[in-house]
């Protein structure tokens, strides 16, 4: 039995312990901010609650936004979709020259119609949800940059890059309107999201390509940032026959297909747009006639004032940014090189720049250490101001009148009204911002296509001599406008004329602190005595 028990003890001292193993926590659920981020993901790539909160928050700032910035934003968007769904509106020269493609205008007609079955197209509702549905679009892509930013490096460095994209104040400024600049900034961050940069796993050639593909549909101009970014993915990428036969030259034919379809429907020929507007702005630089800028324009005035106070901390981030970022500081730096080649020159044209300015600026805040609470509170103080005063004030009167236009619609004076705007061209919107087919007129500024030198638009005949050019116009009493509207600065020139016809002011609308040259301080609008 001892030998039995001695035997039985050496077998049980021979056998392996149980393995102990180490406890560690897992990588992917210990990131901070991970289990939340984990658990629901919005539409746009982030936390629900996120997403929301963008969403809220971009639809106050539509409604904070109540000024005019550029003629395009209701000329080449609105007041074509609704011509497209209510067969009355006026397109401008762009559209019967073929610069113009529908693709964009298409979106709101959309909405228009809609409405319209909805038997809701009342003149606010087409106002605002154009620019609601802009503004919902926009919450998505800051989603999406945030999610970006937070895949590459790190929940906290994304909070600073969220935080310095909500609180531009260009951004806030720009962002909700109508204009293809805007529809090309917020395309731009989508396809961002999927450009295979080095340690990113969400990289999709197929959709970061077709979401540039559609933005030069819409604005052929919005490949020039993405060139760089483009020939770099190329160059690392391995397989160039693969990502040529089953990227770029599907991407390419049917996004220039469906183009081509859409501007065959509603030009009633075909149109490529996207050559006659690149030979009209580039190759032609036509686009001087509407003004010129020295070549320094964008680096000492564009840029630094759309960043604002963003500038240093873009610096800052620039030099601090790991290597791999170096190819969205090139896309930026080219953008605005190619950009001062061309005489005219906006601040608008370098905006699909600023989300990348803000990554850099985002990264530059998170290594800030002790001083990240007192430059975030410098940075929304210093945003916040210019942002509700460009939002609020600054050029308010062109779209306050419209209202004084509206009023004309609702009784049975409209058959017998007639609007004369003696305003610079597109002053303010048209159409879509009336929705009656209220019998207006504007003075035109066209350029002239035919090389004759010694060509004066209509706007300029009128301001070379506006009394002389009234008295002319309006040589017989029947011919007379109903209604004028036209700029403070105006009205002491062609008080003779008013006195002569009867006319007697109604409405004084301010529109800004700061006038220059044909625009005035404030709106008025006359009425001729029956």
């Amino acid at each position: 039995m001892e030998g039995a028990g001695g035997l039985l003890a050496r077998v049980r001292a021979r056998r392996p312990e149980p393995v102990r193993l180490r406890k560690r926590r897992s990588v992917l659920y210990s990131t901070p901010g991970g289990a939340a981020g984990q658990r629901v993901a919005g539409a746009a790539g982030g936390p629900a609650a996120l997403l929301l909160f963008t969403v809220g928050l971009r639809t106050l700032n539509c409604f904070l936004v109540q000024t005019s910035f550029v003629p395009d934003e209701y000329w080449q968007s609105l007041e074509v979709a609704h011509r497209m769904v209510g067969n009355y509106g006026y397109l401008t020269w762009e559209w019967a020259s073929g610069l113009r493609g529908y693709s964009y205008p298409l979106i709101f007609a959309s909405i228009y119609k809609a409405l319209q079955l909805l038997a809701k197209d009342d003149v606010q509702l087409l106002i605002w949800v154009p620019r609601l549905a802009q503004a919902v679009l926009a919450a998505f892509a800051d989603v999406k940059l945030y999610s970006l930013v937070r895949h590459l490096e790190n929940a906290e460095t994304a909070k600073f890059v969220y935080f310095c994209q909500l609180c531009s104040w260009f951004t806030w400024y720009s962002c909700t309107r109508t204009l293809t600049n805007t529809m090309e900034t917020l395309l731009t961050i989508f396809a961002l999201s999927y450009y295979p940069i080095k340690g990113s796993k969400m990289g999709s050639s197929c959709k970061y390509l077709a979401l540039i593909a559609l933005a030069i549909i819409i604005r052929p101009t919005a490949a020039i940032p993405w060139i760089p970014l483009v020939f770099s993915h190329f160059l690392q990428e391995q397989r160039k026959a693969d990502l040529i036969l089953y990227n770029y030259i599907p991407v390419g034919l049917i996004t220039v297909g469906t183009s081509l379809i859409i501007d065959r429907v509603f030009f009633g020929e075909w149109v490529l747009v996207q050559l006659n507007f690149l030979k009209f702005n580039v190759l032609q630089n036509l686009g001087a006639f509407y003004g010129s800028h020295p070549w320094h324009w964008y680096f000492t005035q564009g840029l630094p004032v759309i960043l604002g106070t963003h500038l240093p901390f873009f610096i800052h981030g620039c030099v601090l940014a790991p290597k791999r970022y170096r190819i969205f500081l090139l896309a930026v730096i080219w953008t605005v090189l190619v950009y001062s080649t061309l005489s005219h020159k906006e601040f608008r044209f370098i905006y699909p720049v600023l989300p990348f300015c803000m990554v850099f600026c985002g990264y530059s805040l998170k290594h800030l250490k002790a001083w990240k609470k007192p430059v975030a509170s410098f940075l929304l103080l210093s945003n916040l101001v210019p942002a509700l005063y460009t939002g609020l004030i600054h050029q308010r009167g062109s779209l306050d009148v419209m209202s004084h236009i509206q009023q004309l619609c609702n009784n049975s004076y409209q058959s017998q009204a007639f609007v004369f705007i003696m305003m610079p061209c597109h002053s303010t919107p048209f159409y879509s911002h009336v929705h009656c087919p209220l019998k207006m007129r504007f003075l035109q500024c066209p350029p002239d296509l035919t090389g004759n030198e010694g060509y004066i638009d209509e706007a300029d005949l009128f301001y070379s001599n506006p009394l002389g050019w009234l008295n002319k116009e309006f040589y017989n009493d029947t011919l007379l406008p109903s209604h004028l509207i036209f700029f403070s600065v105006l009205e002491q020139e062609i008080s003779s004329f008013l006195a002569l016809k009867d006319y007697e002011k109604t409405a004084t609308i301010f529109h800004t602190h700061v006038p220059q040259g044909r625009v005035g301080s404030h709106i008025y609008v006359y009425r001729r005595k029956t």
